[in-house]
Order: structure tokens, then sequence, then C-alpha cells
């Protein structure tokens, strides 16, 4: 592995159990979902959500709206990705035939099930409905309880687990490029499923990466090779990654209302050791100990600002489920040729302390570089 360079590294990965790459939870082959497709029509998909009535109105983006639906014929909940009719039109076509086209090559229980789509009067896309809605909604909700520490590890792993298998063991290699908590979904059980792939990108095997332009996604979570020169490969997921874990730690939003990254802010209190100073004062001390510290190390290495020094998600997988006790490991500093020759993230941070405006993450697009 090229990026361990540091002994402490290279005695943690020594002591493995298993290869990740032929063994991970949830692959066996009898619990792989087989891909079924349908072409639905529009009077189905209309009569199940009462005519895309406001009422079953559950999410919306930038380019589609998402109903709630129950499908006369069988009575499965569905939900139904209606792309709207306003803005760029080809690009919105585009992201959503590129859903299409990946999605078909799925099948994992740790990804969105997709069940078909429909082309009459608009186009639409059809899935399983996630009943407990999105990371980001029940993680941030002050209506809501707080999120306990066993439903977060658990949608770590499985997260983690899903992207392993986009990346190495899917019959293509995708990557999903937008991997955030609104984009993960939980089932009834809180079992996760990363969804949306507008802006998914597959790479043939010969390919090291791809170079991008425009630059699309959602600050707070772009890697800075991607951000500042649009090359993407698997490790622009992994530091999405590591992100996300941080918020699932500390439960802050990606960005704060004073524009800093939640990984600029993390990073340094990591790189000390004090991982307690991270965790999301709402869990008031209920959490296991030993899994924060594998889950803390995991996103110290994840947010690294060179890809090369980033771990895969195999490797991801296997720091936060071994069984072992990571308090002793501080991940070491990056070395100073494993550094980009770029700014990273933390330089677009603001340093003014009376800034009060609430900003969330939001979808970015900037012109060609």
């Amino acid at each position: 592995m090229k990026y361990i360079r540091s002994p402490s590294l290279k005695r943690l990965f020594s002591f493995r159990r298993h290869s990740f790459d032929e063994d991970l939870p949830g692959e066996s082959p009898q619990k792989l979902r087989k891909p079924t497709w349908k072409c639905y029509s529009y009077e189905e998909i209309s009569a199940a959500t009462n005519g895309f009535s406001p009422e079953n109105l559950v999410g919306k983006g930038g380019f589609a709206e998402v109903y709630r639906g129950v499908l006369v014929e069988n009575g499965l909940t569905i939900a139904v990705k209606r792309l709207k009719k306003t803005g760029n039109v080809e690009k919105n076509e585009k992201e959503f035939l590129t859903e299409i086209g990946t999605l078909g090559h799925v099948s994992h229980p740790n990804v969105t099930a997709l069940l078909g789509c429909c082309m009459d009067n608009g186009l639409y896309l059809i899935f399983q409905f996630s009943s407990k809605g999105s990371v980001a909604s029940l993680l941030h909700d002050e209506k809501l309880p707080p999120m306990d520490w066993k439903t977060r590890y658990k949608i770590t792993v499985g997260t983690a687990g899903g992207l392993h298998y986009l990346h190495k063991t899917c019959p293509r290699r995708i990557i999903h490029r937008d991997i955030k908590a609104s984009n993960i979904l939980l089932s009834d059980d809180f079992e996760p499923q990363i969804s949306d792939f507008g802006l998914a990108k597959w790479l043939p095997s010969q390919w090291s990466h791809h170079s991008i332009a425009p630059i699309e996604g959602t600050f707070g979570h772009l890697a800075p090779e991607y951000f500042m020169h649009g090359v993407v490969d698997e490790k622009t997921d992994v530091f999405a990654f590591g992100v996300f874990l941080l918020e699932l730690i500390s439960g802050k939003k990606p960005v704060d209302s004073c524009h800093q990254s939640l990984h600029s802010w993390a990073k340094p209190i990591l790189q000390k050791g004090d991982v307690k100073q991270v965790v999301d004062p709402k869990l008031g001390g209920n959490y296991d100990i030993a899994q924060l510290n594998r889950l803390a190390f995991a996103a110290s290495l994840c947010i690294r600002a060179s890809p090369v020094s980033r771990p895969t998600m195999s490797e991801v997988l296997e720091v936060i489920t071994m069984d072992r006790d990571m308090a002793a490991m501080v991940p070491p500093e990056e070395e100073e040729d494993d550094r980009p020759e770029f700014w990273e993230l933390e330089d677009l941070e603001y340093d003014d302390d009376t800034c009060s405006s609430s900003t969330d993450s939001v979808s970015i697009l900037y012109p060609p570089l």
C-alpha cells in the first residue's frame, strides 16, 4: 500500500484477519439483490402518488422532486423521482440517464434499489421507499431525539460496505461523486442505502482517473484534487466518506454558519488524539469508546489532502470493523512530498467571528478550469 509510510500504519494493517476484497459484510451471493426492471406507465405512478399530490412530496433537489406512493397492483410503497421541466433541461436529462445507466449495473443491500422507470409525460425513476428518510434528516432535525451511537455505527459500516462494492466488486467500477448524509437513505431497520447517482461516473479498469469539467458536487465534501483540478477516482469518494464519518461522530453539519468546513475543524483535533472533543455532546457519553476510536482514526485517514495517502474503502472497512482498540493510534502527519501542490479547502475558510448567516451544504457548479 503506497500511502502507508508510517511504522504505526504498517503495524495496523499487519494485523489483518481477512481480506475485505474477498469477504465483506452483506456481500455473499445469497444476500445480493438481483436487479429487476419494469417500465411503468404514467397512469400507474400517477395513481400511486395521487396525481403527484403535494402531500406526497418527500424531497426535492436541483433537478428533481421525489414523491411517496403506493402501487395499486401490489400495495408496495415506492419513491418516484420526477425530473423537473425547468432549468437546464439537457443537463437534467443527462443526469437522469446517467442514474439509470449506473444503477442498471448495481445490486447491493447498501445501494438503493431501482425498481424501474417511466418515460411517458416526462422522465421518472421508481425506487423502493426508504421509510426512515435520509441520515441528514434524522441527524440534524432538532425536533427528533439524538441518533444513538449503535445506529450511527451501523450506518457507518453499511455505507462503507456499499462504497467498497461500487469501487471494487460491482460489474462496473463506479465513482459516486456526491457522498453525503442527505444521499444516504435508511430502511425500516436503519440499514443505509447509497442513493442519487446523478453525478456518478464509471471508470474502465485501465483508467486511473477521470478529468472532469465543470466541477459539480457539494461544498464541504469535495476532495482537494477534485475541487482544484477536476481529478476524480475512488479516493474522491473516500474523502467525502471521511467527512460523512465526522458528521456522524460529531453531529455537526459539513459546513457551519461561518462557512468553515467540518473536516478542517476536526483535523487538528484528531491529529492531537483528542477524539472525545469531536464527539456529539447530544450523545451524553453513551457510545462505545473502542468503536469511536476506530471511526475517528478512519476519518482522519480519509480526509488527508493527498489522495495517495488516503486508504481504500477496503482498508477503511478493515479499520472500522477490526476487533482491536485504536486508543493508542494517532494518525501521523502527512509527509511533505505527499501534500498536493495546490490549496486545501482550509484556505477557503472565513475568519470573521461575527458571521451569523445559516449555511447548509449546497450544491455548486463551477465553470471549466
